[in-house]
């Protein structure tokens, strides 16, 4: 529909698309205290349980999806109020800037400065300095890798407790995985535009999508750099049997690259990030789904994860698809993998 609007001239199908997902605002919650604020001048939600405390409670930050270009705190709010229930935790849900108005790295600069001033004032909040948790879905798990290994290396912080990454699109280098020809007709994320996000978010238009798609955009010297992270070869067998038909990437295109060459920071594709870096992130929640073109790139960074001797919790969904769980309790329904799923995460919560 957006790109039919958007060929009528009517509204592109970026503004179309943020109408759909733009949720609606919710009524008080009996359970929740909830406040809009200003984190370092980045619009955030506070979900704070109204129940006494024995102690400190844990703190989440929270970075919600749609591709960095759509999605918006009322987008993820019935998410955050049920963890934020569930868990007994405080949630900071986070307004970050949106492509293509605001290019790579605007979203990544607003959920780490959020972050920080969230841990630099902690004590206004109830919580428990060594129990901060950051938490994103989609884009947002992408978010939420990228600021977890920045603030990996930072000695002036209290330290990470934990990240959790549903479903995260954590690399561009490789949209011909099992996953991506698996799934790439499947709702709600296709293969093509699983490119065309990433490009967005970039470059603030999708120009050269289709050679991304085939490959030509990564030199092969630095694909081979690549290949001990980013390869078919580092998922599982099973992952393997629904109709794989591994391609050949396509000749490489120097003027393409040039455009494109940022998708090599681990700011933007965390699972490039050296081993240095890998090896000092604090324990972690990786939730997939079957039905998912991003699959791979989760299980790629779990076994990232455990090669480096961090401990990792892994859920997958094996009836699940790419945006289950921001569906919950979506106009009145909820599919019951969403449901397993969120619940699997604030089982997690509850055990840190």
């Amino acid at each position: 529909q957006g790109k039919i609007l958007e060929k009528t001239g009517l509204c592109s199908q970026i503004t179309f698309g943020r109408y759909v997902r733009q949720g609606r605002k919710l009524g008080v919650d009996p359970k929740l205290f909830i406040r809009d604020l200003q984190f370092n001048k980045v619009p955030v939600r506070v979900y704070q349980p109204k129940a006494t405390s024995a102690g400190r409670r844990r703190g989440i930050i929270f970075f919600h999806g749609g591709g960095w270009v759509f999605g918006s705190l009322d987008t993820y709010e019935k998410v955050c109020r049920y963890i934020s229930r569930e868990s007994e935790s405080v949630v900071v849900s986070v307004q970050y800037r949106l492509a293509p108005e605001h290019k790579y790295p605007a979203a990544y600069e607003d959920c780490l400065n959020a972050t920080i001033h969230f841990m630099k004032n902690i004590e206004h909040y109830g919580v428990d300095p060594d129990n901060v948790i950051v938490c994103g879905d989609s884009a947002g798990g992408n978010l939420a890798a990228a600021v977890s290994q920045t603030l990996a290396g930072r000695s002036d912080l209290p330290r990470l407790r934990a990240q959790i990454l549903i479903y995260p699109g954590l690399q561009a280098l490789d949209f011909n995985l099992p996953s991506y020809h698996q799934n790439r007709g499947v709702p709600l994320l296709f293969r093509e535009r699983a490119a065309f996000f990433a490009l967005q978010y970039l470059n603030g238009d999708a120009l050269h999508m289709q050679e991304v798609l085939e490959g030509s955009h990564i030199p092969p010297d630095m694909r081979l750099k690549y290949r001990k992270w980013v390869s078919p070869d580092n998922i599982p067998e099973k992952f393997k049997v629904r109709g794989v038909k591994p391609l050949r990437p396509t000749d490489f295109i120097a003027e393409v690259y040039e455009t494109v060459k940022r998708f090599c920071e681990p700011n933007l594709c965390p699972l490039l990030a050296e081993d240095a870096v890998v090896h000092q992130l604090p324990e972690s929640f990786i939730l997939t789904c079957e039905y998912d073109v991003l699959r791979d790139d989760g299980l790629l960074y779990k076994k990232r994860l455990e090669d480096n001797g961090v401990r990792v919790t892994w859920y997958h969904l094996e009836d699940g698809f790419h945006g289950i769980i921001s569906l919950y309790d979506y106009c009145g329904f909820s599919f019951p993998a969403g449901k397993r799923g969120l619940d699997s995460i604030v089982n997690f919560l509850k055990s840190l």
